[in-house]
């Protein structure tokens, strides 16, 4: 009975140590194998600034090739950082699958604003983030002018994110101007007219006036007739001949 126990005891020892050697093997073998395909992916199929030949080359800076090269010597982390160095990256994942292909997914910057100051003009997305022009994409977004300092950019970036969210302040501001004063001007798509905004105060309210304002004007045809569309006071909207 005793016999039987220690063999029983035997055999499940030679098992694990068995399992270990196996799995040691198969992780070595694994290490060892090459790459055999880089693929990159963009999310929401959205490639704006970038392409997949401009993501690969930010993956192989400093690295002659990631192509035939064992899996086992990939820091992928690195891989990461190199990729979401980049200004128009957002995030960005890099990973190995079982089949030795690397994989890397890429979420860009979506601009929502340009701003145009005397040192110079970039785009900023949602966060206030700083975006270089390029020549790869123009997006058709708002223009911003009178901001000339971080703060500034930090202070107007909410409203800015604001009109690139509704499909009709989007369609119809189409430049923004701030004033000596630190007051707004609106520029539209569809008249000569300038909207005073006043001060980045109330601006859901100030929205949701003008909003109002245009399907009542519009309805009575009456837009044509007005130079300036005055948003500052409160439960008013004052225009001008």
């Amino acid at each position: 009975m005793a016999f039987k126990k220690s063999l029983k005891y035997i055999l499940f020892l030679v098992l694990i140590v068995g399992l270990g050697l196996l799995q040691s093997f198969s992780k070595k073998r694994s290490g060892s194998k090459k790459i055999n395909k880089i693929t990159v992916n963009f999310q929401d199929d959205k490639a704006l600034f970038l392409s997949p030949d401009m993501v690969n080359k930010l993956l192989i800076q400093n690295v002659d090739s990631l192509t035939n090269q064992a899996k086992s010597k990939l820091d992928l982390h690195n891989l990461e950082c190199k990729v979401i160095e980049n200004p128009y990256v957002a995030r960005a994942s890099v990973y190995l699958t079982l089949t030795g292909q690397l994989e890397t997914t890429v979420t860009e910057r979506e601009p929502i604003a340009r701003i145009v100051s005397q040192s110079g003009s970039f785009y900023i997305d949602s966060k206030g983030v700083k975006l270089p022009l390029t020549e790869n994409y123009t997006p058709r977004v708002i223009l911003v002018t009178g901001i000339e300092t971080p703060e500034a950019v930090q202070n107007i970036t909410p409203l800015l994110g604001k009109i690139y969210e509704d499909e009709f302040l989007k369609k119809e501001l189409i430049g923004v101007r701030m004033k000596a004063n630190k007051e707004l001007e609106f520029q539209v798509r569809s008249a000569d007219y300038k909207i005073a905004f006043g001060k980045i105060n109330e601006v859901d309210i100030k929205f949701k006036k003008l909003k109002a304002f245009y399907k009542k004007s519009f309805t009575d045809q009456i837009m044509k007739d007005y130079k300036n569309i005055n948003l500052k006071y409160h439960n008013q909207v004052v225009c001008t001949k």
